[in-house]
């Protein structure tokens, strides 16, 4: 059975061996086997399991959720309809962000309209710190 220590893991995940180290140190990983001289050793599961947890923070998983992923499995259950929810959870989440970015969008839009209709003695002002700003409508 091949073992590989942290450095050439990490070199193989594209990943920062602070980020397995803290992995381990939060409980996500096993405490990893070691060599005579106490440096990690990881196996093809531990090296699955990292990647497994690399590809769920992509996704933009918490290292909560991604626990509790990993702890239903350990358990013997099947995860996937936990994932499913939080799936769910997150395309909501991003739907309302794009909501609240298309609304910023326009917002900006009409303050950059507004920037050429503004008569040049409100430009020049001094009783304001930015026209534009100020006259915009707050939501």
């Amino acid at each position: 059975m091949e073992s590989k220590q942290i450095g050439a893991v990490a070199r193989e995940l594209g990943v920062n061996p602070k980020t397995i180290r803290y992995y381990e140190q939060i409980g996500l990983l096993p405490p990893p086997r070691r060599t005579e001289t106490g440096y990690r050793i990881y196996l093809q599961a531990d090296i699955e399991r990292i990647g497994f947890i690399l590809r769920a923070r992509h996704l933009d998983f918490s290292l909560d959720d991604i626990g509790e992923i990993l702890a239903l499995r350990e358990r013997g259950d099947i995860p996937c309809r936990y994932v499913t929810e939080l799936v769910d959870e997150q395309i909501e989440a991003i739907d309302a962000k794009i909501a609240a970015l298309e609304q910023l969008r326009d917002e900006l839009k009409a303050i950059q309209r507004q920037a050429n209709e503004i008569p040049l003695e409100i430009i020049a002002s001094k009783d304001c710190v930015c026209h534009l700003i100020e006259r915009s409508r707050v939501i």
